[in-house]
């Protein structure tokens, strides 16, 4: 038993300095972010530090590693789902991750604004290629899913998913840009329309789907994403 509970101390411990980290990252940018930050944030020795990180690098490792862990964690009970189609599962992952920027938009905006900056370009781009293996690896069963329900028609579900993934990050980046409009307005909106229906129509494609298996999102619900208050 004590050795479990050191354990989940040590994780506990790690995961706290992940998050004051990641904070720094969003809030002066991971080449700007020293280790000394952290200390100052944790009211921790370096030390201290030193026992859960060698260095900056190794913090950097673990910060590309555990972020899209945590995105996984997230739709795995959407993936895993009996009841959910290919086509309902990757629906709702679409609708999901759509809600939870929504519902964080003012945090996302500000955190953006520093994420897409030069300051955070090297771990901007390690978190992507992370991003796109770990995603890939989600979508795969769900498209073989799909097959084996005749409603995808692709021979080559493993290829696929990473293309599937790549095309998702892109969109991503598209949007980012117009969400970081100095005044977003209808026109705003509407290229935002017209880059997610053309992504929806290229994912449809890629899978061999239905044209009009996948639904756009809820207007008003992704409004809110690009239209200022």
């Amino acid at each position: 038993m004590a050795r479990v509970f050191k354990e989940e101390e040590y994780k506990a411990k790690r995961d706290q300095i992940l998050d004051v980290a990641m904070s720094l990252v969003y809030s002066k940018g991971y080449e700007q972010m020293t280790i000394q930050d952290i200390l100052d944030g944790l009211k921790i020795s370096r030390g201290a530090f030193y026992h859960y990180f060698d260095s900056k690098q190794a913090l950097l490792e673990a910060l590309i590693e555990r972020s899209p862990n945590e995105v996984i964690q997230t739709f795995l009970p959407m993936v895993q789902d009996p009841h959910l189609s290919a086509i309902q599962k990757i629906q709702s992952i679409l609708d999901a991750s759509t809600r939870w920027k929504t519902a964080q938009k003012e945090l996302i905006l500000s955190a953006l604004k520093i994420w897409y900056s030069d300051k955070n370009a090297l771990i901007r781009q390690r978190m992507v290629t992370e991003s796109l293996k770990h995603m890939s690896r989600l979508l795969e069963p769900i498209i073989r899913q799909g097959i084996e329900e005749k409603v995808f028609t692709t021979s080559y579900p493993a290829e696929v998913a990473v293309i599937f993934t790549g095309v998702a990050l892109s969109l991503s980046d598209s949007l980012v840009e117009l969400m970081l409009t100095p005044h977003p307005d209808q026109e705003t909106f509407q290229k935002a329309q017209t880059i997610l229906k053309a992504y929806f129509d290229s994912i449809e494609r890629i899978l061999g789907a239905p044209s009009g298996s996948f639904k756009v999102l809820d207007v008003e619900v992704f409004r809110e994403l690009f239209m200022e208050p």
